[in-house]
């Protein structure tokens, strides 16, 4: 099984547009959709959709939507009581695929809910293989939550998976090697957050952003799962690093792309997959997503994982020759 924790779950309602946005004009969609998410929240619709076990613990009413919405898509959840309802998180979708999110804060979670919160966790994560925190975090809750948890679930037995950026992302990165989790899936902006080098330059040259996930295992980590937009995804253990390209898509909208990401690679991890073959589905799955409206999550069905390419990277070449800025970072 799967357990995920959402702390700042949404409903993601995109509006898809026929046309480029015009900033100060007036637009008329051509299409709106609305579905439960937050990044654990998604990464449960995924593996629910693949037909694994998941279970989604989330801060929530009882009633609210995205609740319904979620006992309509049959996704196992088990909520945390708050007062206040779900967030609702917007993007705006062109016809080529570039979207504009705009998100709301979310609810403040007090320290009774994040003490129900670790507890519900806890108790699922005792049956799970995997425990997920995904997301960013709602006001009032501290920037190092993710790794009090991390701490927290070792004695559970289950492998621990972490994707989240801004703060949360650094506080765990700085917190030592004993909340270091199994897994990180940093994007190339959130993987030059914690290494200081140039997301840009990361996204460009995969064995540059290989270089850079490499130095993160020196903190703890197991491997590093780093997507990198259209060029794919890098993968690195204590074994080696890998690149995967995915195939051509019609990319409709990249909002979950990630999350749908490390859902793939959870998948294959399930089925007992290697190291480039969970690469090779977390970039397939990546890709089915992208090529979904909106954040829908893709069946095992809409992927090609047949159709991604991976490849062993070298990295006995020196840092510097990879990136020269790493070196001096």
């Amino acid at each position: 099984m799967i357990v995920t924790l959402t702390a700042n779950p949404s409903i993601d309602r995109t509006v898809e547009l026929s046309g480029p946005l015009v900033r100060g004009a007036v637009q008329r969609a051509t299409r709106v959709t609305a579905e439960p998410g937050g990044k654990g929240v998604n990464v449960a619709r995924a593996v629910n959709a693949a037909g694994q076990l998941v279970v989604a613990v989330l801060p929530s009413q009882s009633e609210d939507p995205l609740v319904l919405a979620l006992r309509e898509q049959q996704v196992p959840y088990r909520p945390v009581p708050v007062p206040g309802a779900v967030r609702v998180n917007l993007t705006v979708a062109e016809p080529d695929g570039t979207t504009t999110k705009i998100n709301e804060l979310g609810s403040p979670l007090t320290p009774e809910v994040l003490v129900q919160l670790e507890e519900v966790l806890r108790r699922e994560a005792g049956a799970a293989r995997w425990a997920v925190l995904s997301g960013s975090l709602p006001p009032g809750v501290p920037d190092d939550w993710y790794a009090t948890l991390v701490r927290s679930l070792r004695d559970t037995g289950c492998s621990i998976a972490v994707d989240t950026s801004g703060a949360p992302l650094s506080a765990l990165m700085e917190a030592g090697s004993d909340a270091a989790p199994d897994l990180l899936k940093p994007n190339s902006e959130e993987l030059a957050q914690i290494t200081g080098l140039d997301a840009d330059a990361l996204e460009a040259d995969p064995r540059a952003a290989a270089a850079a996930a490499r130095l993160l295992l020196e903190r703890g980590l197991r491997a590093v799962l780093a997507s990198l937009g259209a060029r794919g995804a890098v993968l690195v253990t204590a074994d080696g690093a890998w690149l995967a390209t995915p195939p051509p898509i019609v990319a409709r909208s990249t909002v979950a792309a990630g999350d749908s990401a490390l859902s793939g690679y959870l998948l294959a991890d399930l089925a007992g997959a290697g190291p480039e073959d969970r690469l090779r589905n977390a970039v397939a799955y990546g890709a089915g997503a992208a090529a979904l409206p909106g954040s829908m999550m893709p069946t095992p069905g809409e992927t090609q994982p047949d159709a991604v390419v991976v490849e062993a990277l070298d990295l006995d070449v020196s840092i510097a020759a990879a990136s020269p800025g790493l070196a001096e970072s």
